[in-house]
């Protein structure tokens, strides 16, 4: 029963924690463009493939 008392904090700690980097990640601009490094790769390719025979 007496461990109740430290994990309850415990898990509101992290919680806490949790939320602080979710804010702290919108505020810095981490989820602004989902999209476009998607595509980059795929977009990426500027060498002309090796000639064949």
């Amino acid at each position: 029963m007496t461990i109740i008392y430290v994990l309850i904090p415990l898990g509101l700690m992290l919680l806490a924690a949790a939320v602080w980097a979710f804010f702290w990640a919108v505020r810095n601009g981490q989820f602004d463009d989902l999209e476009t490094p998607a595509w980059r790769i795929l977009m990426d390719d500027d060498s002309k493939p090796p000639p064949e025979g």
